[in-house]
């Protein structure tokens, strides 16, 4: 037993959009008074919200303007942050184990550590599944993280200059990207890359033509794009996508990714000089039966309706690692919370309000996802998507301006959970003033 003076050791695991969230609100509740120890791991420096990914490799979005710095928003917010990836849990110490952090260079910067929590909050997020296709972990990028997206960039705009320098015919697959996967981040990153290359080569890289030269192939197993819209938004958008020239492949399936594309199952070849792998998601590896606990076949962690794992009430769950029940999912006939970003935020919302129950001796409640419908910006040309779908009964689908106000929207709910309202609405007015000044695709 700790010693009554001791302050209660509140460990989260992960800084995604609801881990930093919620260590933020913990900070600034429970840390602020001295009622808890708040300790926040993560194995990066800087967060930026996941959703925005796309916008980084593809070089519409300036990096530096968006990211936080962890160790800033500890100092502010009352929260430590410590750096390092969790490799292993010890639930009868209750101990987490971080491994080494190394820089660049491959020193060790921090050692081996380990931390100890009175409640743990695992928040670690997703990583792309490739079912085992062969040839993706050699060939294909994925938008998994900051690293990811700033990989792809430079690898983009570095194809664009070496095509302009080269004094030899383009190769088949030079300047072809191939994006597997057409669900919301395949979607973007291909409706945003059609204007970002054309802006990069605008930029005195005039051998390149962009129209001839530059071509996207966007590929989907179903049968549509945006399977998990309405229809008739996955018809606009597929119309919308063909009018910028994107390649569209639905009902293919791909059976390898190679150095030079991607063959599909029924033998056709895509050349492709850049191949990124964007269908699928699950839970990190090492998650899988972790410490004994409950997961899926994902490696998510199953949680209880009060979002602590089945069996260990001392640790929390949220995000995308979390198998969280929706009953009221497929017209009541029940499913799973979707890895979305809103669910995390909603998650980091309930969890910080049932420690503090915990704390005061309270009983817990049981979480009930909103569903607030889904969202996907085809950037300059057009936002789509459906709202609300769980609170009406139905879908109200929406195209255009308010849908785009609607996606702007649910980033400045992330920013204001973190930062509040002031820093928020003066960060924003910077962003404005200095875009007229700069160049709107990022070039290096």
């Amino acid at each position: 037993m700790k010693p009554a003076t001791e302050r209660h050791r509140i460990l989260i695991v992960g800084g995604g959009a609801g881990g930093l969230e919620l260590a933020t609100r913990l900070g600034d509740t429970l840390g602020k008074r001295g009622r808890a120890d708040v300790t926040l791991i993560d194995k990066n420096r800087t967060h930026v919200w996941k959703p925005k990914l796309h916008e980084i490799a593809s070089g519409s979005m300036d990096l530096s303007a968006h990211e936080v710095g962890y160790l800033e928003q500890a100092h502010w917010h009352h929260f430590r942050f410590r750096i390092g990836e969790m490799t292993a849990l010890d639930r009868e110490r209750r101990e987490v184990r971080v491994a080494p952090y190394l820089d660049a260079e491959g020193r060790e910067v921090t050692p081996d550590r380990v931390f100890g929590y009175d409640t743990l909050v695992l928040a670690l997020g997703s990583l792309s599944n490739d079912f085992g296709t062969p040839g993706v972990g050699e060939h294909a990028l994925k938008l998994e993280s900051k690293a990811d997206a700033q990989r792809f960039h430079a690898r983009m705009v570095n194809a664009c200059i070496r095509a302009h320098a080269q004094s030899t015919p383009l190769r088949p697959e030079q300047l072809h990207v191939a994006i597997i996967g057409a669900g919301a981040t395949g979607v973007e990153l291909a409706a945003e890359l059609h204007r970002t290359t054309r802006e990069v080569v605008a930029y005195g890289l005039d051998r390149v033509d962009a129209d001839k030269d530059i071509q996207v192939n966007l590929i989907e197993a179903a049968d549509r794009v945006l399977p998990a819209l309405p229809e008739r938004l996955s018809k606009a958008t597929e119309a919308l996508l063909a009018k910028l020239g994107v390649q569209v492949h639905t009902a293919a399936k791909v059976a390898e990714v190679l150095p030079e594309g991607v063959r599909l199952a029924d033998g056709r070849l895509l050349p492709a000089e850049l191949v990124v792998w964007a269908a699928g998601v699950k839970a990190p590896d090492f998650l899988k039966d972790i410490a004994g606990l409950e997961t899926n076949r994902i490696n998510q962690l199953v949680v209880r309706p009060s979002l602590q794992t089945t069996r260990d009430e001392d640790i929390f769950v949220i995000g995308d690692c979390a198998a969280c029940a929706w009953p009221q999912a497929n017209g009541g006939k029940g499913g799973w919370v979707p890895p979305r970003a809103q669910a995390a935020h909603q998650q980091a919302s309930h969890v910080a309000a049932q420690i503090r129950r915990r704390l005061a001796g309270k009983p817990l409640q049981a979480y009930r996802y909103r569903d607030f419908g889904s969202l996907v910006s085809l950037g300059e040309y057009s936002t789509v998507g459906n709202m609300m779908g769980g609170l009406i009964g139905g879908s109200l689908m929406i195209e255009g301006a308010f849908a785009r106000l609607m996606y702007v929207s649910l980033y400045k709910m992330h920013e204001l959970a973190l930062h509040g309202p002031a820093k928020v609405t003066l960060d924003t007015m910077a962003r404005l003033i200095t875009r007229r000044t700069e160049p709107h695709v990022k070039l290096h």
